[in-house]
């Protein structure tokens, strides 16, 4: 059977930038092992399989694999996926629910140009904190930094989900995030309160003006190592802007860069509503290119 599937590149408005997305259209019959065998054959940090949707009110379902396991909600995919499907339905703009695992994601995406639009996403649950993080002598040793280079201001490291969880290392300097990497024997043991051991790296210090926070996300238990661009963590990451910033009562917009270390230079938007102190609503956006096309032969 042939099946149509597209790429993109997503959290970029440049071909060859961002965290590359592949999306197949036609995944009807495909059992989970295939489609977990598909993503391992990208070895994309996701792909995404379409689905026709259980309530015909939303435009699709969505199934989101790593080439190493399926999680239940991702924002790189979903913002990708929107932007798709703005392009291919020809819509200058549009609305539409998309049906994950970890609930209804409410989006709306316009188009840009022939291969280029942006998109929005609501997300589906508040983040929480989920667990108290490790100590940080042993963050510290995980990541090859030193336990001074950890905390800055408010931030201390905490570990939230908003769907998925993250470890949330606030790191003071650049130079530490760069410097921050995979160190191995206790990588487990330090990460492992977010259930999936990883960790999410940033700072104050960026690398673009009018950018809030500069980060890299190491996940290696998704088979991805490094990813260029997270955006279920930053869904997540409204939990630590909230709880550390103290933002004051309305909207809240900051855009983290991240894949500048990997030559992926990715912009991720997140938009945060806060009413008498408490986090009420939160958006993540972004634009993404399509970069190729084809046909699966499975």
């Amino acid at each position: 059977m042939r099946r149509r599937f597209y790429t993109l590149d997503v959290f970029t408005k440049t071909a060859l930038a961002g965290n590359p997305l592949a999306v197949v259209l036609d995944s009807e019959g495909l059992s989970d092992h295939a489609m977990q065998m598909i993503a391992k054959e990208f070895n994309l940090s996701e792909t995404v399989f379409m689905f026709p949707p259980k309530d015909h009110a939303n435009r699709a379902a969505l199934r989101l694999f790593t080439p190493a396991t399926e999680l239940p909600f991702a924002g790189h995919p979903t913002v990708g996926t929107a932007v798709l499907i703005a392009l291919l339905d020809g819509h200058a703009s549009s609305s539409f629910g998309l049906e994950e695992k970890v609930g209804l994601v409410a989006c709306t995406a316009s188009r840009i140009s022939e291969n280029e639009g942006e998109a929005v996403f609501t997300l589906p649950r508040l983040p929480e904190r989920i667990a108290d993080a490790s100590s940080s002598s042993m963050i510290a040793e995980a990541l090859g930094v030193a336990e001074d280079d950890i905390g800055f201001d408010r931030h201390q490291p905490l570990v939230a989900s908003a769907g998925v969880g993250f470890n949330f290392i606030p790191l003071k300097t650049k130079d530490a995030v760069t410097r921050a990497s995979i160190k191995g024997a206790n990588w487990t043991d330090a990460f492992k309160v977010a259930g999936r051991p990883n960790a999410f790296v940033y700072t104050r210090e960026t690398v673009e003006a009018g950018h809030h926070f500069h980060a890299r996300m190491f996940a290696p238990h998704l088979g991805i190592g490094e990813d260029p661009a997270t955006g279920g963590a930053a869904a997540a990451f409204a939990r630590a802007f909230v709880d550390f910033e103290h933002p004051k009562d309305g909207t809240h917009r900051i855009v983290i860069e991240q894949g500048y270390a990997m030559g992926r230079p990715s912009q991720i938007t997140l938009e945060m509503d806060v009413k008498v102190g408490a986090l009420i609503a939160a958006r993540i956006g972004g634009s993404a290119v399509i970069v190729s096309e084809g046909k699966l032969m499975i």
